[in-house]
């Protein structure tokens, strides 16, 4: 079913009264699937083939798209403008809107909401971006799958169920395939929020950057829960439990590369909270919270936060911002605890859904999936500025754009 037809307030890409659709809302996703993951997870992943020579010999990396109705798109993109070219595309997949890749950057992962239980598949890429798939889709056990991650070991993948407000685990096969479910946590309890809150919605699931704690941000319960991965079993451990401000709504979450804070997008209330990291026992203790968007903006249009990455350096957070459009650029302060916002910039299309940093942290991409465009932004080193780099890349309506 089309994700602006759907009668499931998260299939319809529509967070809340948006009155341009008159349709729900459609929470999704964002870190690169495993980046958002720990690490900004875009800066994290190795190239599955040499870069190739583009015009005047600059450089081609390849770059996936996940989309609403049109399946994997395989792109390359210019290393110094971010300009896009598309290669091919995947279609035998039901609303890919997440895509993570394998430690080592050789497999994709993607989610198949095909039927009444989301789904994960694997995809080995291959010699320009193509997609070979690694054995059939493995259910997540749960309705809506709308994000997904790789353990950095490489022998499990994590997904979380929107729908039905769950998260599961998956054993990978030897050649990054996916195996059997080894993990499922349902989630309860609600939220304050009637017509987004009326349970749980588990919307991410990631990793620290260590590996050694899960985590699950909810928006329906206005909690982040953390977990234990049983290396062994594949079962998920709880461990502990973290409280939003009520109403807030956390989405998508990153943590910082080197000092013990995470950064959590509140969708419903349009801000992002600080929280300390315990990096022993895995708690996490929420501490300030800063609106996404300047002051007077969020009278205007109400504002949803959706992605959220931080630097490799962990100088900067960069937040997508849907209904204001934006790019919001923070500055990181106090050793990782507190953040300031310097700057927003047009998102280059309408409903920044997802956004990610190339590799190199030289280049940031925006998937906007009600524009169907992809925006390219150099980013300046010293400053974190964000600069358009030439027209947005017209596409498909998109979930996630994953530069690799």
């Amino acid at each position: 079913m089309s994700p602006h037809t759907s009668q499931h307030p998260e299939r319809t890409g529509t967070p809340g009264p948006d009155t341009r659709s008159g349709l729900g809302r459609r929470a999704f996703v964002g870190v690169l699937g495993a980046a958002a993951l720990g690490a900004p997870a875009s800066a994290a992943h190795a190239s599955p083939e040499p870069v190739r020579a583009g015009r005047g010999g600059t450089d081609l990396r390849p770059v996936f798209l996940g989309t609403y109705g049109n399946g994997i798109i395989t792109c390359t993109y210019d290393t110094t403008t971010g300009a896009l070219t598309r290669q091919s595309a995947f279609t035998a997949v039901t609303d890919p809107s997440f895509l993570a890749v394998a430690p080592g950057g050789k497999v994709l992962y993607a989610l198949d909401n095909a039927g009444r239980q989301g789904a994960v598949r694997a995809f080995a890429i291959g010699a320009g971006g193509a997609l070979t798939p690694l054995g059939p889709a493995q259910s997540t056990g749960g309705a809506n799958v709308t994000h997904l991650s790789a353990h950095p070991a490489g022998r499990h993948l994590l997904s979380a169920n929107y729908g039905g407000g769950s998260v599961a685990a998956h054993t990978l096969t030897g050649d990054g395939g996916v195996g059997a479910r080894t993990g499922f946590v349902q989630h309860t309890g609600s939220g304050p929020d009637p017509s987004r809150q009326e349970g749980p919605h588990a919307h991410q699931i990631l990793t620290d950057p260590k590996g050694s704690y899960v985590f699950a941000v909810d928006l329906g319960t206005d909690k982040v829960y953390t977990y234990r991965l049983d290396a062994v079993s594949g079962a998920l451990r709880p461990v502990s439990e973290a409280r939003s401000v009520p109403g807030a709504g956390p989405r998508h979450m990153v943590f910082h590369p080197t000092a013990p804070y995470a950064y959590v997008a509140n969708e419903l209330n349009s801000t992002i909270s600080v929280y300390a990291y315990n990096t022993a026992t895995g708690v996490l203790t929420r501490g300030q919270s800063r609106p996404t968007v300047p002051a007077g903006a969020g009278r205007a249009v109400r504002n949803y936060p959706a992605e959220v990455t931080v630097s490799a350096d962990g100088r900067f957070v960069y937040l997508s911002n849907r209904g204001h459009e934006s790019v919001a650029r923070f500055s990181v302060t106090g050793g990782g605890a507190e953040l300031r916002l310097l700057d927003t910039v047009p998102s280059g299309g309408s409903w920044p859904r997802h956004l990610s940093l190339s590799p190199s942290g030289a280049l940031l991409f925006t998937a906007n999936q009600y524009g169907n465009t992809v925006a390219a932004f150099t980013v300046d080193r010293d400053s974190g500025a964000l600069t358009p780099s030439g027209r947005p890349f017209a596409t498909s309506s998109l979930g996630c754009v994953l530069p690799i």
